[in-house]
């Protein structure tokens, strides 16, 4: 047969007869909430990631950078914004149950998860700058160092949670009639 749909008699294959499926599966047009492993996987790989750049730059006879006042200013900024509009479009969708335009929602949703990806590699990267300059925080220019790069760390991580709280913000609420 040449058509795109199932044989006549038949039902469309969901996936769960031969495996792909596990009848879990979430519903078409929906989106899997941001696995903390993958975050964790992320934040590692940013810390490799780091120390490699800190080491690197060294042995080339470069002097590493540091983490300035400045980064922590906007990645805190950063990190307020997201949480004000995590609890803006809580309010607004679980609260209120209010009605958001699709492409909104999706808006957010995005950058939810995209904050939530961007600020674990940051903090791994950060935490991989402190994790460098520990060796030699006896002296004052590391020790400034460490405590920056440990800000920063901190900071990005508020960054990722404020996404993640944004992410939940964007779940459709169940609709309590529909409840048994």
């Amino acid at each position: 047969m040449v058509s795109g749909g199932p044989e006549p008699g038949r039902a469309p294959d969901d996936g769960r007869r031969n495996g792909r499926g596990n009848g879990n599966e979430p519903p078409p047009g929906s989106v899997r909430p941001t696995s903390r492993r993958l975050l964790v996987a992320i934040a590692v790989l940013g810390a490799a990631i780091g120390v490699t750049l800190v080491k690197a730059i060294e042995s080339g006879g470069g002097v590493a950078p540091a983490v300035s006042w400045l980064t922590l200013v906007a990645w805190a900024f950063l990190a307020a914004l997201l949480f004000a509009a995590a609890r803006n479009t809580h309010q607004r969708v679980q609260v209120r149950r209010e009605r958001v335009e699709p492409s909104r929602a999706v808006f957010l949703l995005l950058i939810g998860k995209a904050s939530a990806f961007v600020g674990a590699l940051c903090t791994g990267v950060y935490a991989g700058f402190a994790l460098s300059f520990l060796e030699a925080v006896s002296s004052s220019g590391p020790r400034n160092r460490v405590i920056m790069a440990g800000a920063a760390a901190v900071v990005s991580v508020l960054v990722v949670t404020a996404g993640l709280l944004l992410e939940r913000a964007c779940r459709i609420p169940e609709d309590p009639d529909d409840t048994p």
